[in-house]
């Protein structure tokens, strides 16, 4: 009898949660970041200030859908790619797979110009991105067989989780497109625009 309680319970806690979300998004959207206060938010969704923090920690992260599942999926591109593949190769076709259905929302347009107009949102995203840096770090560095102080495997973590600040929050019009460019980088070396690739 316990279970479908705590079913029920779980279900209505994840329905406020997004109810909140909801309420805020569209209040920013409307009015803009800056001109919205908790109360507002509380007001909109019809649950107390208490109950928004209880969800939420600020309003930067009323903004942002902070998937708990993402870490464990990053650590799973690395951990269970097909053999043969790559870890800079399994990360990218990851992101390709997760990231750019992103901007298909029917409010990316409104949510990506809310993000680019507002300092704290952009400074916001990028630690919301990054957060993950240490566990993708040793999922790189157990598969490699080295230790999880090893900072190349560090910079590549940091690196692949900054691709969606610099793909998706900064206009380009084809994120696919960059994102692979971006991989591209990470793979095979910088080389200035325009310079074809090496031989050999």
């Amino acid at each position: 009898m316990t279970a479908p309680t705590t079913g029920r319970r779980e279900r209505k806690k994840a329905a406020t949660r997004q109810a909140i979300a909801d309420a805020a998004l569209e209040l920013f959207l409307a009015r803009g970041y800056d001109q919205v206060s908790i109360r507002d938010i509380a007001d909109a969704a019809d649950v107390s200030t208490t109950t928004v923090f209880k969800h939420f920690t600020g309003k930067e992260a009323l903004v942002f859908d902070e998937d708990e599942g993402r870490e464990a999926a990053l650590v799973a591109a690395v951990r269970q790619r097909p053999t043969g593949q790559s870890i800079p190769e399994a990360l990218l076709q990851h992101v390709l797979d997760n990231w750019p259905p992103i901007e298909t929302h029917p409010q990316w347009a409104g949510f990506s110009r809310l993000v680019d107009s507002t300092p704290e949102l952009r400074a916001y995203a990028e630690r919301m991105w990054t957060r993950h840096t240490d566990a993708l770090a040793a999922a790189i560095a157990d598969d490699l067989g080295v230790g999880h102080d090893d900072l190349a495997c560090t910079v590549l973590a940091r690196y692949v989780l900054e691709v969606p600040t610099l793909a998706l929050a900064r206009g380009h019009r084809d994120s696919r497109a960059a994102i692979e460019t971006i991989f591209e980088i990470l793979i095979r070396g910088w080389r200035p625009p325009g310079e074809p690739a090496s031989e050999g």
